[in-house]
């Protein structure tokens, strides 16, 4: 039986399985390796920042997200399918690895986030937005 995501260790296990998987995609795989030559032993820090952010609020993560989707789209025009093909192969990763609350929190926010940076790149309607923070906002009285 799978177990939940728990802690980094298995953000870690998460992260690396799926960048793995994209590398070696026909489609994803020379974004990542030819046009943003990504460095995977420097970005992996990065990205379990990222996702450790999402599911645990740890507020680790303190980049633009998007700024980095629009250079890259900039070099190289993202479409619908490269964002279906990175939801398709994050979904099948996760399911692979694990199940339970963290897992399906982990799927569902990779399609509020990539929704909202499609919208973003390609157009949409700006309503639609999702937007993720690592800590909720605190409103202070004037």
């Amino acid at each position: 039986m799978k177990r939940d995501i728990s802690h980094r260790t298995d953000v870690d296990t998460l992260v690396r399985e799926f960048y793995a998987r994209a590398f070696a995609d026909p489609l994803l795989g020379p974004l990542f390796r030819d046009v943003a030559r990504m460095d995977l032993d420097a970005h992996m820090p990065i990205m379990c920042d990222f996702w450790e952010t999402v599911l645990f609020r740890a507020g680790l993560y303190r980049r633009n997200a998007l700024r980095a989707h629009q250079d890259l789209h900039a070099l190289s025009p993202l479409t619908t399918e490269h964002f279906d093909r990175w939801l398709s192969l994050w979904s099948a990763t996760v399911d692979d690895f694990f199940a339970g609350e963290k897992a399906e929190l982990a799927k569902t926010q990779a399609i509020r986030i990539a929704s909202s940076i499609r919208r973003r790149l390609l157009g949409g309607a700006g309503s639609e937005f999702v937007t993720i923070t690592s800590a909720p906002s605190v409103t202070r009285a004037p």
